[in-house]
């Protein structure tokens, strides 16, 4: 196999942990609706969301609706609410570090406008990221292969010299189909003996 020069890494329960549960219990304290029938619903309206056509007073009145309201919450409330589920992976920081000394790190993530300006500002590290490929700004998601394919543009080297790591086993097929080493991510200590494995000690 040949040397990885480069490792994409997804964004949510990789380096943020997105606990949707929490996000669902608090939708349905506000509008009164299930939580189950909130995540019911949301898993319907991810992809137009995270490829940015849901979004702004739109989205907001959507996600009001699916919380079980007709009454539109004010803009304040609303992005507190809807960020309130995250929390960064402290674990995956020291990591990070020294993968930035050894390699290119890519960013390759399926998430909307709103999440993004509250997650962005709490992982400076991707200041330092080689590229940020982010669904809502090029209106495209996962598991479109096409996103993969810029992320392979974006690293500027060949696919199979490119390691992807994602929680999501069907984000890793895709990855894997078009050259890339794709991994499955579950946690920290893991991460770092695969890294280990490809040839990149941490």
């Amino acid at each position: 196999m040949p040397p990885i020069e480069a490792v994409v890494l997804d964004l949510g329960n990789v380096l943020v942990f997105h606990d949707d549960p929490i996000l669902f219990q608090r939708m349905s304290a506000w509008g009164g609706a299930d939580p189950v029938s909130i995540r019911a619903r949301m898993l319907k309206l991810w992809d137009a969301i995270n490829r940015g056509t849901l979004a702004g007073n739109e989205l907001r009145r959507t996600i009001c609706e699916v919380a079980g309201s007709h009454t539109v919450m004010e803009e304040e409330a609303f992005v507190e609410l809807w960020n309130c589920h995250f929390r960064v992976h402290a674990e995956m920081l020291p990591i990070l570090d020294k993968l930035l000394e050894r390699t290119k790190v890519l960013l390759l993530t399926n998430v909307n406008e709103l999440h993004w300006r509250y997650v962005r500002p709490l992982l400076p590290h991707l200041d330092l990221f080689h590229a940020l490929v982010v669904s809502y700004d090029e209106k495209m998601a996962k598991p479109d292969s096409q996103i993969f394919e810029l992320a392979i543009k974006r690293a500027g080297i060949p696919a199979d010299r490119i390691a992807y790591f994602d929680d999501v086993q069907t984000f890793v097929d895709v990855a894997s189909s078009l050259g890339i080493t794709g991994r499955l991510f579950t946690d920290a200590p893991s991460f770092r003996r695969q890294l280990a494995e490809l040839g990149i000690a941490i």
